[in-house]
């Protein structure tokens, strides 16, 4: 017969069943090994859960207890752990009891969403201490990217796989945990997918160009090969001599040693214009008159003869230098003469005193010279690295630049830009320097990598051309203001001495001391309309415009 005693001493009584039956309380034997006292093991495996369920029993067949606190208790607490009866029947091993702890340990925290697991510093001896989240509340810490993109992108069936066995699946956890890596997340897997491919609308693709606007196609080409190639011996290999210049009339004059010879573009033919008798005195500078009816030809003795196209004679010459006339300048009636000496000399060939005017402030060879198209303001460079630019009604200088570090030859005034001069330096400097003549200052500059000889601007495209020496002998085309650079064209074996613009501003004659004369087609020309097409060159009406602006 079962007595109430017996009851209570293998079943855990609550406070209410107790008081019913009038007997005291006892304490539930739930979780112990024996009837000794609990091991330190079993007490420390229990799991304390906020306000969950009870997992289900194991499937071992163990019978699974579970002692409940009043609802009216602060915490709601439910402890889960295997529980073992005092009877000998019912008691099970401690290795039983320890495999179905974890077992429910594993469940609760897979079921629940244990975060992390932590070593308790508070705790008796190391106690173990686990930070519980909410299920339903997502947490940042709780969260594990990894395997949640590859639980989200693993499309396998579920229900064909084969469950593993207990013992199976804790030796494949071993082997992950010694590795490295985790059952639930990829091994070899790319950063990033590459992007779909979007669609365009075909409103969107059809209403645009079916070209760039900016692409190189549209890009204008310039040939590398020279047009024409003329021999030119007896060239001199002088750098503080020009010795070559093109007229309105498209007549090419070059001077090869002690002679003139002209070349007519329009036939192909060439001919000797003057030669000097005296086999010491050689030819050292020439410029067209800007009609092209006459010639001036500067002496290696001083003297400058002027000739006529048109009788093929010499008409006067001018005397009294003592030094080389190494570059020659026209602005309308009148001439202007550099010489080695440093001085520049104004002329009137009209006059019999055709010395008008004298300006003094190089020091060195004068080999640059240059009047602006509306004859205000000339523009000189020589030996001594030093610009100067001079009012046409003062002899004194307006400005004196002394940026360069070479001497400075190449003086190009911009016809489309009246008050924008450039100006080219030697071998150790290489630069092009940009000037405002109304402001006096430096509006930009660019290094070109070698010696500069010439500058020409265009008449028809907002670009220049540079000729160069040592060491890359070379041209170069530019545009202009942005200084970047078209191309280079090469074909000269020597440094390029000399260069020269035809009267319609397309071709450009350049002559070496490799003693070659070659063309090549820079620019193509546009059609003119209006006023420039009836025959008015582009340069005279800037220079009208810029008159007609003065006068308001």
């Amino acid at each position: 017969m079962v007595t109430v005693q017996d009851i209570q001493g293998r079943l855990a009584v609550s406070p209410q069943v107790a008081r019913v039956m009038g007997t005291p309380r006892r304490k539930s034997t739930a979780g112990r090994i024996g009837p000794a006292t609990p091991t330190r093991s079993a007490r420390r495996d229990r799991l304390h859960v906020q306000n969950i369920r009870t997992p289900p029993p194991s499937r071992a067949g163990s019978t699974a207890g579970a002692n409940t606190t009043p609802a009216s208790s602060p915490r709601h607490s439910i402890n889960v752990a295997p529980s073992v009866t005092s009877s000998t029947a019912f008691t099970q091993s401690p290795r039983r009891a320890i495999i179905e702890k974890r077992n429910a340990d594993v469940f609760v925290k897979h079921r629940l969403g244990v975060a992390g697991v932590s070593p308790g510093g508070g705790g008796k001896r190391g106690r173990v201490k686990e930070r519980m989240y909410d299920r339903f509340v997502p947490s940042q810490e709780a969260i594990d990217r990894a395997s949640s993109q590859f639980n989200m992108r693993d499309t396998t069936d579920r229900s064909q796989l084969k469950i593993m066995e207990p013992e199976t699946l804790a030796f494949q956890e071993q082997v992950a945990k010694a590795c490295g890596v985790a059952l639930d997340k990829r091994i070899l897997a790319f950063n990033a997918e590459a992007p779909l491919a979007s669609r365009q609308e075909l409103k969107t693709s059809w209403n645009r160009p079916l070209r760039n606007p900016n692409s190189t196609m549209n890009k204008r080409r310039v040939t590398k090969d020279p047009e024409r190639i003329l021999d030119a011996p007896g060239l001199l290999d002088d750098y503080y001599l020009n010795l070559m210049d093109w007229s309105t009339t498209n007549v090419l004059a070059i001077a090869l040693q002690n002679t003139v010879y002209l070349w007519n573009g329009t036939t192909g033919d060439a001919t000797v214009m003057c030669q000097n008798k005296h086999d010491d005195v050689y030819v050292s500078s020439l410029q067209w008159a800007p009609d092209g009816s006459h010639l001036a030809v500067g002496l290696s003795g001083g003297e400058i003869e002027i000739w006529s196209l048109e009788s093929m004679k010499k008409m006067r010459t001018m005397r009294g230098r003592a030094s080389r006339v190494g570059v020659l300048a026209w602005n309308s009636g009148s001439l202007s003469s550099g010489a080695a000496d440093g001085s520049i000399w104004n002329h009137d060939v009209r006059s019999a005193n055709h010395r008008s005017g004298t300006l003094m402030v190089h020091e060195s060879d004068v080999c640059g010279l240059k009047w602006r198209p509306d004859g205000a303001f000339l523009a000189s460079g020589g030996n001594d690295n030093r610009v100067v630019i001079w009012d046409a009604r003062s002899s004194v200088p307006k400005h004196n630049k002394t940026d360069h570090t070479a001497a400075v030859k190449a003086l190009a005034w911009c016809p489309w830009q009246l008050n924008t001069l450039a100006s080219g330096g030697g071998t150790h400097d290489r630069k092009v320097h940009f000037w405002n003549v109304a402001t006096g200052g430096k509006n930009a500059s660019v290094d070109t990598g070698s010696q500069v000889t010439s500058v020409i601007w265009s008449t028809e495209y907002k670009e220049f051309f540079t000729a160069h020496g040592f060491p890359n002998h070379h041209l170069a085309i530019w545009k202009y203001p942005s200084l970047t650079k078209i191309g280079d064209l090469e074909g000269h074996e020597s440094r390029v001495l000399h260069s020269a613009i035809s009267p319609d501003g397309q071709t450009v004659a350049t002559g070496a001391s490799d003693e070659n004369l070659k063309f090549w087609k820079i620019w193509e020309a546009r059609k003119r309309t209006g006023k420039c097409a009836k025959g008015t060159s582009i340069e005279d009406e800037l220079v009208n415009a810029t008159r007609r602006l003065a006068i308001r």
